[in-house]
């Protein structure tokens, strides 16, 4: 009787720290994982060489392996619907990629853009496109470094803007309820909510006022 009491006392430990709410620092530790994931794909897709090893590990298994995968195929949705918006964009912000603040101020610009009107799945996909889009663009620079910065630049927005928003919706894993697995034997993806009214801020976001570099 002990030992199937203290089972069931195990048992209750472990579902109230799965079920729990994550904390902001969870949050945004996750954040930066799924970028780094998101960031390490893209370079792979532009066939960029990269070096840095603390970028090329996959986030952990599990759960946040899993929203990795789905945030990646919205990604790939997003930007196949809007390829022109996530390439080039250092070109298109007319920015140099040799300062670490220049780079810092230009994106964390565009997110501020991103998320005016209120926060959504797409825009927190168009996030990480845009991330991803930059960290590419400083790779083929030959300033890899600022993938770090990109990185950052990116929990802390999250840090500040988007944890409240992610608490509410449970964490990370709420991304799941925008996708359907509409064939289990290829186990694809489709989008379900649109990602966002593309009209009020994807073309809004190059237009952000940066002073000239």
């Amino acid at each position: 009787m002990e030992v199937l009491r203290r089972s069931s006392v195990f048992a209750a430990e472990v579902m109230e720290v799965f079920d729990r709410s994550p904390t902001d620092k969870e949050l945004v530790s996750q954040a930066k994982a799924l970028c780094r994931d998101y960031i390490n794909s893209r370079l792979i897709q532009a066939g960029v060489s990269w070096s840095k090893p603390e970028y090329n590990a996959p986030v952990p298994g599990g759960k946040l392996a899993e929203v990795s995968t789905i945030l990646l195929r919205l990604g790939d949705e997003l930007e196949y619907i809007r390829p022109n918006v996530y390439r080039n964009i250092a070109r298109q912000l007319n920015i140099s990629l040799h300062s670490e603040t220049v780079v810092s101020d230009a994106f964390l610009a565009v997110a501020a853009q991103i998320f005016t009107a209120g926060i959504t799945w797409g825009k927190v996909v168009s996030l990480y496109a845009v991330a991803a889009g930059l960290a590419v663009d400083c790779v083929r620079h030959a300033q890899p470094a600022m993938v770090h910065t990109i990185v950052d630049c990116l929990g802390e927005f999250v840090r500040k803007t988007l944890v409240t928003w992610l608490k509410r919706r449970g964490g990370w894993a709420d991304i799941t309820k925008c996708v359907v697995n509409t064939d289990p034997s290829l186990r694809s993806h489709w989008l379900v909510a649109a990602l966002c009214s593309f009209g009020h801020f994807l073309k809004a976001i190059f237009f952000v006022l940066l002073p000239e570099r």
